[in-house]
C-alpha cells in the first residue's frame, strides 16, 4: 500500500469514528450493531437484526442516515401487506386518463423492515428480490433503486404466533445476521437517565413529551463524498493469501460437519472477506486480521448452516459447532 492510500484509509477511519460517536450520543450500548451496519453499507451488503422489541433498532438506522445525509424509510411489515405496498404501482392519473407510476418506500437509502418474517412468503420474496438485484419493475417499466441502498431487516426471535420463517435461500441473501441483546444495567441506567432528561416540545399551539428523535443532531458527519471515498478505501485493504486460505476452509467444515445438514455457500466466504476488510477499515487498519473473522463469524456463518435433528435432540446449538469449528483451526 502506497502513501496515498494509507492516507485514505486513516481519513476514512477518522470519518468512520465521527459517525459512530455521533449515533453514540443519542444510542446508547449499540456500538457493534452500528459497526454492523457500517460494514453492511461499505460493501453493499444487508443486515438482518434478531431481536425483541424496544432495542432502539428503528431509532438506531434513522440517526444513522442522518449522520452519513442518506434518506431513510421504515415499513412495518404485517400479514396483509402486499408486493405494492413496498415496491409501488401505477396508479390512473384523472387529469390525463394515462397511468403513472408511483414509487413505493423502497425508493430510498436506508430501509428498515421491521418484522420482516411477519408478511407473506410473496412479500418477502418481492423484497429480497430487490435487494439482490437492486432495481424493481413497476408495471412494464424498470427502476433502479437509489444507490447505496441497504436494507436493515428486523425479526422477533421469541414471538412466531402469524409468522413465517425465512428459508434458507433467502436468508442466505442477507451478508450479516447479527442477534441483538438487552442493555447492560449500566447502559439502561444511562438510557433511564437521558429519558428523564427530555422536556416537552410546543408545536401547533400545544404541547407534545419529547421523544429522543426530537433530540437529534440533523446535521451530518460528512457528505455522500466521504461515504463514497470509505467504499472505495475498503477494496484497498490487503487480504492475505493465508486469510482467505482460513475462510476457504472454515466455509467447507460447516459443510462436512455431523451434526449439520446444511453448510455455507460460497457467498458465505464472499461476505466474511468484505466484512473483515469492511471491519480493518473501521478500526483504522490497511490490513485484514484473524481478530476481523473470529469477531464476524457469528453474524455472517450461524443464519447460513442448519442443524440436524439429531442435533437439536441432543441440545446442540449452532454457536457451539461453530465454535467448534473455529477452535480446530486455531
Amino acid at each position: 500500500m502506497n502513501q496515498h492510500q494509507a492516507d485514505s484509509v486513516d481519513r476514512t477511519a477518522a470519518y468512520l469514528l465521527a459517525v459512530r460517536q455521533r449515533v453514540a450520543q443519542v444510542v446508547v450500548g449499540q456500538d457493534v450493531v452500528v459497526e454492523r451496519a457500517l460494514i453492511a453499507l461499505l460493501t453493499s451488503g444487508h443486515l438482518l437484526l434478531q431481536g425483541v422489541p424496544g432495542l432502539a433498532k428503528t431509532l438506531l438506522v434513522s440517526v444513522l442516515s442522518r449522520c452519513i445525509d442518506l434518506q431513510f424509510a421504515r415499513i412495518q411489515f404485517t400479514i396483509d401487506l402486499l408486493p405494492s405496498d413496498i415496491l409501488g404501482s401505477e396508479i390512473l392519473d384523472q387529469r390525463t386518463s394515462e397511468f403513472r407510476t408511483k414509487k413505493g418506500p423502497i425508493f430510498t437509502n436506508l430501509l428498515l423492515a421491521d418484522e420482516i418474517n411477519r408478511a407473506a412468503p410473496k412479500v418477502q420474496g418481492a423484497l429480497l428480490e430487490a435487494m439482490q438485484e437492486r432495481r424493481v419493475t413497476i408495471g412494464d417499466e424498470t427502476w433502479n433503486l437509489p444507490a447505496p441502498f441497504l436494507v436493515i431487516a428486523t425479526q422477533n426471535p421469541v414471538e412466531q404466533a402469524g409468522t413465517f420463517e425465512l428459508p434458507e435461500a433467502q436468508l442466505d441473501r442477507f451478508m450479516l445476521c447479527h442477534r441483538l441483546h438487552y442493555p447492560t444495567p449500566a447502559e439502561e441506567t444511562e438510557v433511564l437517565r437521558r429519558n428523564a432528561g427530555l422536556g416537552i416540545q410546543r408545536r401547533d399551539g400545544g404541547a407534545v413529551v419529547q421523544t429522543e428523535f426530537d433530540v437529534l443532531d440533523r446535521r451530518p458527519a460528512g457528505t455522500i463524498e466521504d461515504l463514497i471515498t470509505a467504499m472505495e478505501a475498503v477494496n484497498s485493504v490487503h487480504v492475505s493469501e493465508t486469510f482467505i486460505e482460513h475462510i476457504v476452509q472454515l466455509v467447507n467444515d460447516t459443510r462436512k460437519h455431523p451434526a449439520l445438514e446444511l453448510g455455507c455457500s460460497p457467498r458465505a466466504g464472499i461476505s466474511l472477506i468484505k466484512a473483515s476488510r469492511a471491519r480493518a477499515l473501521i478500526h483504522g487498519r490497511s490490513y485484514v486480521s484473524p481478530d476481523d473473522l473470529f469477531a464476524l463469524a457469528e453474524d455472517v456463518i450461524l443464519h447460513r448452516i442448519r442443524l440436524t435433528y439429531e442435533a437439536v435432540a441432543d441440545g446442540i446449538t449452532g454457536r457451539h459447532v461453530l465454535q467448534q469449528i473455529l477452535s480446530s483451526r486455531l
